[in-house]
């Protein structure tokens, strides 16, 4: 349960505090609309808020930079997304992990155009209707984009919040009520900003480790720093151990230095991603680790093992390698040569396999 700082908050509101903060120091980022810039009378543009949430799921505000530059250079607006072929989508998205996102992206924007007339749905409700766009998503562009009042809670504002008000109800079990407090704070004229403010502070200022509490425009009613403890928050329930499961990877070398590849089956785990052939395995079973589950017989090797860490379980894989004097005959899949091999919808566990077995294939 959250403290209530009511006796002692200074006059000015947290949304007042927080947008004169943001003002003066938000980030900039290649998807969003700064103060200044909406003053000269630009407005966000749906799309690219929308583009930009779905990669930041997941990932950091760093890494996603570049692919958001790749996918507006590819597909500049949501019909040319729409349009586009599946494969290309996962070729871009290659990197950004939990490829479930980008299918999901190629099937919303595909709503969009057939389903809207290729405008996006104007309130969170309208937004949770479309594929891969849950409460946070449909807030945040609905927030942004369309300057509704909607809660945006990210794991920034968690942290933010159960400090300002120091809740004691660990995450996950503490998020209702975070999401409770944030909405009776939102301001119905600038709600887009405070979203972004109070990512901002969580990004820059309330950070997880050594927060910059002395630059905080909210210090002055924040219950934990109060405390004396700002760390101590979010409380956290503790995490279950992630199972660990064994496989094996074959990564097979023809005469001109091309690697076989295969396509995964369009449904579960990394569904139409390409992949070295591997032994069958899942979240809950095992893979055969032995040379008897390689794709045809060769002079196998062990080149090593590596560790990939999914939602759900750790996998394990034993990575071997064999140098052909010719093709076999088989049509489990395709040859990539070096060239494009960088080029090719390979999810992170399947560059890690490679790179164990070719150390500077990439």
């Amino acid at each position: 349960m959250a403290r209530s700082a009511a006796q002692s908050a200074p006059s000015e509101s947290i949304a007042d505090a927080l947008l004169a903060w943001y003002d003066r120091h938000h980030r900039e980022l290649p998807w969003r609309v700064t103060p200044d810039r909406q003053q000269a009378g630009e407005r966000a543009d749906p799309y690219r808020v929308w583009l930009s949430e779905i990669m930041l799921q997941q990932t950091t505000v760093q890494a996603v930079g570049p692919f958001y530059a790749k996918f507006l250079a590819l597909w500049p607006t949501v019909a040319d997304l729409a349009a586009a072929d599946e494969e290309d989508v996962l070729k871009a998205w290659a990197g950004l992990g939990y490829y479930s996102r980008a299918r999901n992206l190629k099937r919303a924007a595909e709503a969009v155009v057939h389903d809207h007339g290729g405008a996006f749905p104007p309130d969170a409700a309208g937004l949770r209707s479309l594929p891969g766009i849950g409460d946070y998503t449909a807030g945040a562009v609905a927030a942004i984009a369309f300057n509704r009042a909607e809660p945006v809670v990210d794991g920034n504002v968690e942290r933010v919040f159960t400090r300002l008000f120091a809740i004691e109800t660990p995450l996950p079990a503490a998020k209702p009520e975070i999401r409770r407090l944030v909405a009776t704070e939102v301001p119905d004229d600038r709600p887009g900003d405070f979203a972004q403010a109070t990512m901002d502070l969580g990004a820059t200022i309330c950070t997880p480790r050594r927060p910059s509490c002395i630059l905080c425009p909210l210090r002055d009613r924040c219950m934990a720093l109060r405390d004396g403890d700002p760390e101590r928050f979010p409380l956290k329930a503790a995490k279950k151990e992630k199972p660990v499961r064994r496989a094996a990877a074959f990564v097979a070398v023809d005469p001109a230095g091309a690697i076989l590849l295969r396509k995964r089956p369009g449904t579960g785990l990394l569904a139409g991603m390409s992949e070295v052939p591997t032994s069958e395995f899942t979240a809950r079973l095992d893979g055969d680790t032995s040379v008897d589950a390689a794709p045809f017989p060769a002079a196998w090797t062990l080149a090593g093992t590596i560790k990939h860490v999914f939602t759900h379980f750790e996998l394990r894989l034993d990575v071997y390698r064999a140098e052909l004097s010719e093709r076999p005959a088989t049509n489990i899949g395709w040859w990539s040569t070096r060239d494009d091999i960088s080029g090719e919808a390979l999810p992170t566990v399947m560059k890690k396999a490679l790179a164990c077995a070719i150390p500077d294939i990439f």
